[in-house]
């Protein structure tokens, strides 16, 4: 299924919810967190409690957060959104605190296919699934898949085919090849030796396109996680081995290919890029979005990779605007 270009809005129209929304607080703690089985899948959650509109919205969002991050990445955009609906994300096997199961290959397809067992498993009819970098990757692939399961799609920097180098994007050239097979090791030990907190700025100077505006709060909740990842036996290995699932996604046959299964997804879906994302690069955002049957594009400025949380306010009324549009079929 495709829409041509010339039969729906331009890309760079994306309506904005005049819904009032409580002023963004990049003080308040992650939301609380449990083990939850669903589906035959057991993930570490956090819920946001929100009231389900079901005359606007409906539903329930679901949140997939990318390569190396968790659940706590999406604090921001779900109190915004709890505002209209409740919201479940999710820690992927391997990642934050879940578990993964014995012998889970860390694919892109068994990332998916775990989202979506849990997802059915949820049994909250088709949902909201916001998905930022890998997630973003993995929720795509959901979508097509799955698209009973899908009210509304959101991909933020979703992790689309991007095979540049990412040497003149990196303030350390390091964190280019730190998951590689072979040398990535090596190079990950040497990394571990130094301080955290100098490990934990370069990482946020990686996502964020002004990691100096980050709250104090903020940056100390990402020092504690990092350091209680530290502390799990299968956080390297799953992060490595999602590496390198990543890149076998991007190197998949034209016919597995990312950019194959855009033109199959069906579902309203909104795509967010920063214009100074440093991991996967805004010139990738026209083509993924033009691709989406019924995607539309929002590009801002001075934003990395992580919009959700360095523009929580203004990802939120662009989520709102999109679903609010497609209840009422306008999308």
């Amino acid at each position: 299924m495709s829409t041509s270009s010339a039969t729906r809005p331009p890309l760079t129209h994306v309506p904005l919810s005049d819904a009032e929304l409580p002023p963004v607080d990049m003080s308040i703690p992650p939301w609380p967190g449990e083990d939850q089985t669903a589906g035959g899948v057991t993930l570490h959650v956090r819920h946001t409690p929100g009231t389900v509109d079901t005359d606007a919205t409906g539903a329930t969002a679901v949140y997939v957060h990318g390569l190396g991050g968790s659940a706590t990445n999406w604090t921001d955009l779900a109190g915004q959104l709890a505002t209209r609906v409740p919201g479940v994300a999710v820690d992927l096997p391997g990642f934050g605190r879940t578990q993964p199961p014995r012998h889970f290959d860390y694919s892109i397809p068994a990332h998916a296919d775990t989202v979506a067992r849990f997802v059915d498993g949820l049994d909250a009819g088709p949902v909201h699934l916001l998905g930022n970098s890998m997630g973003g990757a993995i929720a795509m692939l959901v979508a097509s898949r799955h698209p009973e399961l899908v009210r509304t799609l959101t991909l933020i920097s979703p992790a689309v085919p991007d095979l540049r180098p990412y040497l003149s994007r990196m303030s350390d050239p390091r964190l280019a090849v730190a998951y590689l097979p072979v040398i990535g090791p090596a190079v990950r030990r040497r990394m571990a030796r130094e301080d955290v907190d100098r490990r934990v700025m370069r990482l946020l100077d990686l996502c964020f396109a002004e990691p100096d505006r980050i709250p104090e709060s903020r940056k100390r909740e990402a020092r504690e996680e990092f350091e209680e990842r530290e502390r799990l036996v299968w956080s390297n290995p799953a992060l490595a081995r999602s590496t390198v699932g990543l890149f076998r996604t991007w190197l998949a046959p034209r016919s597995r290919s990312l950019w194959r299964i855009a033109p199959t997804i069906s579902v309203p879906t909104l795509v967010v890029w920063g214009a100074k994302d440093k991991l996967v690069t805004v010139r990738k955002a026209p083509r993924t979005a033009l691709l989406l049957p019924r995607g539309r594009l929002l590009v801002l400025p001075n934003t990395g990779h992580v919009a959700q949380m360095e523009r929580p306010g203004t990802v939120a009324r662009a989520v709102l605007g999109m679903w609010e549009r497609s209840a009422a079929g306008e999308w």
